[in-house]
């Protein structure tokens, strides 16, 4: 995945356009803060971004992102309309890995990409989930909720990475035992409630990510 953060919309069109159709999956933000939101979800690949900006320049956010140790490795690549030699050893100082001036063309800027990307081999990371204040990274089995580390039973660990795996669908409670406990499980038929419940309490402020579904069961909806 690559991010573009650039305010003009008809350069963001374009190079996220060229991108995707050569393959290279690409998302434009037209500001800091929708670049942010995303960078909080996923970690993209690489990130392009302009210097001139609303609300907060492109070279603050290059500092940003090299000051946070999940973000330090993101290659990143300056575009923008300054051209000076200043503009681009501020650029390249801050911890730009290139600099692509305005105006450019599409195939040099691919050839820059592509080269960036050989340079910088995307690096297989642990899936992780933020949802509504809830933190969930199954391969390191870290919970927290609004920042404070959760523990729970393994039970209720597979519920809750069940649903987040599968945000927006809807497991009815045999589902769920079947996935979870197995298809010969011969317990009680409230199990699933009562550890959806427990699974709850212990979230504390974010027991709401799960969501009841009348009628049906149980899910963690799509929507932040």
């Amino acid at each position: 995945m690559i991010y573009l953060l650039e305010d003009d919309s008809s350069i963001r069109e374009l190079v996220t356009y060229t991108l995707n159709s050569v393959g290279l999956e690409a998302t434009g933000f037209e500001t800091p803060a929708d670049f942010w939101k995303a960078m909080a979800k996923q970690r993209p690949n690489l990130v392009l971004l302009d210097i001139m900006l609303p609300e907060e320049d492109g070279i603050s956010i290059l500092k940003k992102l090299r000051r946070s140790a999940a973000t330090e490795k993101i290659p990143v690549m300056m575009i923008t309309a300054k051209g000076t030699e200043y503009d681009k050893v501020l650029g390249l100082d801050s911890g730009a890995d290139d600099y692509l001036a305005k105006p450019f063309g599409m195939m040099e800027m691919l050839a820059r990409v592509r080269a960036l990307l050989r340079r910088f081999p995307e690096e297989q990371q642990p899936v992780a989930y933020n949802i509504r204040g809830l933190y969930l990274c199954p391969a390191k089995h870290i919970i927290r909720a609004e920042g404070k580390d959760v523990t729970l039973t393994y039970k209720e660990y597979e519920i809750l990475c069940l649903l987040a795996e599968n945000r927006g669908v809807v497991f009815t409670r045999q589902q769920l035992l079947n996935k979870i406990w197995g298809y010969d499980f011969d317990g009680e038929n409230r199990t699933v409630d009562v550890h959806i419940n427990t699974l709850r309490q212990k979230l504390g402020p974010c027991a709401s990510v799960i969501e009841t579904v009348r009628g049906i069961g149980y899910k963690i909806g799509e929507e932040e």
